[in-house]
């Protein structure tokens, strides 16, 4: 809570101690431009975020109604949309937070062009956008504020009660939420993720997410050829940010470990044991090997271990990497989870295949044998058909239940048979779509799921929307196709981007003129200005 009066007070002493060199500076002004910018730097903002997440986290070890949600954002303006968003509709910005996508990044944001999630965008593109995020995060509350002041001005001249102002003014409640930020592998040996982690921090980043996959052979998460590194390897890299929290002094900065063990079927390394059972025999038992008896069974370049007393040969592709034995997927995600949970990691992501509830808390469940507390940040990811996952999983339920589904297509003989148009108003499809609409809260509840996210739903919606526009602009509608699908939408759900004048800053700008120059202020509003149509 802020004190405006506070504020204005101090501004007056400060000025009066200037004797008269100050006498231009108004006190009020310059109070209400301290409580536009609140956040000085990136790390006032990292520190204030990290502790909203630990206060989160903890409220949902107390209660997993109480879970959190993000959207993935590629600019500035679609998480400054995002948040207004909600402050607007949810009245409170609590328990929402903004992600920040590596796959964005390198999709839209890197100077090569459209690229893969491969990790080959600039690695600087990413704290680059964290300041970015922060900055148009920063500019809504200036924006907000500054209507506030101006309706606390009107009041003021008309002689009306302020109070009611006031208390606005000093409960504002900031549009800068905590950012989920995604630093792929790290870049580079353990090193590189202490440097770029740093600069992340410094931007404002309190949350880190990293992946366990090998840095210079990533993949999406979605997509096949997925290589993982020994566990030493990953946890050098999370003690790699967490030294870099501890450096810039934000003691609560929380570190998101990901697996794609799920997924992955290659290593690129055989760590080396110390001591029987230790983390990198354990990571070499899952090897896919074949047992030799002599040397002779090996042929020149192959090379031998041994496991268990016995000399076996490791599965190894002609480009070098070795090969898991099938099966041993969901083991290695348990022992990737229970090992970074234990050595400082705070939350868990497990990349899945399809977004079902009792497959991701079967493998929580495997974990909180060793962790109680274990938490997850799960991707609601776009690379799923939601509808047509969830339609297969209603279909397999009454199945099982021996239900009549002779109306419905058989997805084992037509795997996108569920897929069509005409199932939707079915009573299939309806449970189907309840099943999607309560995921969010059923993984919170059953699967330990803290944090629900989508990683790239503001790629989609643009493409989506310039669609639509495009369609109807370019074809017989005109320009109805956009003064009725979009400036009319925009008047009437009261969003702010119809004003884009004011949504830009032209109004910020007009009332700092006005603190600067006074009377000679020459301001961009005014009766001529057409935003006042809106």
């Amino acid at each position: 809570m802020t004190n405006y009066q506070s504020k204005i007070d101090h501004y007056t002493t400060l000025c009066q101690n200037k004797n008269t060199s100050w006498q231009s500076i108004n006190p009020e002004f310059a109070s209400r431009m301290n409580l536009q910018n609140r956040f000085k730097t990136g790390l006032d903002i990292a520190k204030y975020t990290a502790n909203i997440m630990r206060e989160d986290m903890a409220a949902y070890d107390a209660d997993n109604s109480q879970y959190t949600q993000s959207l993935g954002c590629w600019h500035g303006f679609t998480a400054q949309q995002m948040m207004m968003a909600v402050k607007r509709h949810q009245k409170t910005t609590k328990r929402s937070y903004v992600y920040l996508s590596g796959w964005m990044v390198a999709a839209l944001r890197s100077e090569f062009g459209p690229l893969p999630d491969q990790s080959m965008h600039e690695k600087t593109s990413v704290p680059a956008l964290i300041e970015e995020i922060y900055t148009f995060l920063k500019q809504a509350d200036a924006r907000e504020l500054d209507h506030l002041y101006k309706a606390l001005d009107e009041a003021k001249s008309r002689g009306q009660a302020t109070q009611e102002i006031m208390a606005k003014i000093n409960n504002f409640e900031t549009h800068v939420v905590p950012i989920i930020a995604d630093i792929d592998a790290g870049f580079g040996n353990e090193e590189a993720t202490y440097l770029l982690a740093k600069k992340m921090i410094e931007a404002g980043a309190c949350a880190i997410q990293i992946e366990n996959q090998v840095s210079d052979a990533k993949q999406c998460g979605h997509q096949a050829g997925k290589v993982t590194v020994p566990h030493e390897d990953f946890l050098a890299k999370i003690n790699a940010v967490r030294y870099a929290f501890l450096e810039l002094g934000v003691e609560d900065g929380v570190i998101v470990a990901r697996t794609d063990s799920l997924g992955a079927s290659l290593t690129q390394k055989i760590p080396v044991s110390q001591s029987p059972g230790d983390l990198a025999s354990q990571y070499t038992a899952f090897l896919d090997t074949t047992e030799i008896h002599n040397v002779n069974d090996l042929t020149d370049g192959e090379m031998a271990i041994k496991l268990n007393g016995k000399l076996c040969k490791p599965v190894r592709l002609d480009n070098g990497l070795y090969q898991f034995k099938e099966g041993t997927e969901k083991a290695r995600v348990i022992l990737d989870c229970v090992t970074s949970l234990q050595s400082g990691a705070d939350l868990l992501w497990i990349e899945t295949e399809q977004p079902n509830v009792n497959q991701i808390a079967e493998l929580v469940d495997s974990i909180k044998e060793q962790v109680p507390n274990a938490k997850l940040v799960y991707n609601n990811s776009p690379s799923f058909n939601w509808t047509l996952k969830f339609r297969e999983q209603v279909y397999s339920q009454w199945e099982t239940q021996g239900k009549d589904l002779s109306r419905y297509p058989n997805p084992n003989v037509n795997a996108k048979a569920l897929m069509a148009p005409e199932l939707d108003n079915t009573e299939l499809a309806r449970e189907a779509d309840k099943l999607v609409q309560n995921f969010q809260q059923d993984g919170a509840r059953e699967a330990g799921i803290f944090h629900h996210l989508i990683t790239l739903p503001t790629y989609h919606t643009a493409a989506l929307s310039t669609d639509i526009l495009a369609e109807g602009y370019f074809g017989e509608l005109g320009m109805l196709a956009y003064v009725r699908d979009v400036q009319r939408q925009e008047i009437r759900r009261e969003q702010a981007s119809v004003k884009h004048q004011d949504l830009a800053g032209s109004n910020i700008g007009d009332t700092h003129k006005e603190y600067f120059s006074g009377e000679n202020a020459l301001k961009a509003g005014g009766t001529a200005n057409t935003m006042n149509q809106f």
